[in-house]
């Protein structure tokens, strides 16, 4: 089970906001698609969702196009901060409804998530603050029978306490039921562990595309005298230096950490919050030190 994108464009009169863009989503992962605001995370995943249409490329579910293929949309679900149901319906409505269009629901699991969240599911949606609009689509999107579930920055107006219930309740509905979530967020620090694999849209394109445990290895931050840094640098790819006084500090994903390491120069590791900066920084890109 595949979704795969190939060379997926779009355009808004004259501005492209997506330019060609390639990637894999398979079976069972939690992927976390990172980028700026304007990036078009939304966009792209509205084209998955067929709330929009691609101006060039496509997109395929196991090899067939997921536009207007009411079979592939069935196995689909976006999460996002438009709300398209009914403002006068009560939340156990919305998950009737749900169920009436997907097929299956997972009621034993919403009335768990309906506890755990502190939600009135005899409240009518358009009555709730904007944390709890949030929760009820997180739990409809949590309980849907879909293969792909999209989360279009899930924690809108979600307070710590209830963010920190999300995650838990997604990683433990995860383990149970296996699935592919594909989380877009801009609080990365939040879901560095949750996520098994980072894509970052910079530019209209895909411009990482990485297993988490993988980039962990590769993160490196080192810190030194100027010239020793530079000398054990050399040849390297560095995204950025930040020079202050005679010290000099360099943000890479290929330390040669193979050689001997210069007294006085240190290396630490990179989180993923801190990549994605050097990786999206303005005016930024990788050079050769």
């Amino acid at each position: 089970m595949t979704m795969e994108f190939k060379q997926v464009t779009r355009n808004f009169g004259r501005k492209q906001v997506l330019r060609g863009v390639n990637m894999t989503w398979d079976a069972g992962q939690l992927y976390g698609l990172l980028g700026r605001n304007g990036a078009g995370k939304s966009t792209l995943m509205k084209i998955v969702n067929n709330r929009l249409f691609p101006t060039a490329g496509k997109v395929l579910l196991d090899g067939k196009s997921v536009t207007e293929n009411a079979a592939a949309q069935n196995r689909i679900f976006l999460m996002s901060a438009a709300t398209l149901y009914p403002g006068d319906s009560r939340i156990a409505q919305l998950f009737t409804l749900t169920q009436q269009m997907y097929g299956r629901f997972d009621d034993q699991l919403a009335a768990h998530l309906v506890q755990a969240f502190g939600l009135d599911p005899h409240q009518r949606l358009r009555k709730l603050s904007t944390g709890y609009r949030t929760i009820a689509k997180l739990i409809i999107a949590l309980c849907v029978p879909c293969d792909f579930v999209m989360l279009d920055e899930p924690v809108l107006g979600l307070d710590a306490n209830n963010r920190e219930i999300f995650y838990q309740e997604l990683a433990a509905t995860f383990a149970k039921r296996p699935r592919t979530f594909i989380i877009a967020s801009h609080l990365i620090e939040e879901i560095e562990n949750l996520v098994t694999h980072v894509f970052v849209l910079d530019g209209g394109t895909i411009t990482l595309d990485e297993d988490v445990a993988d980039l962990a290895v590769k993160g490196r931050v080192v810190t030194g005298p100027a010239a020793l840094v530079r000398e054990w640098l050399s040849g390297t790819c560095v995204l950025r230096t930040v020079q202050l006084g005679g010290m000099v500090t360099a943000y890479t994903l290929d330390a040669p950490l193979e050689k001997p390491l210069p007294t006085g120069v240190s290396v630490d590791g990179m989180d993923l919050q801190q990549l994605y900066l050097e990786l999206t920084r303005t005016g930024g890109g990788p050079h050769v030190d």
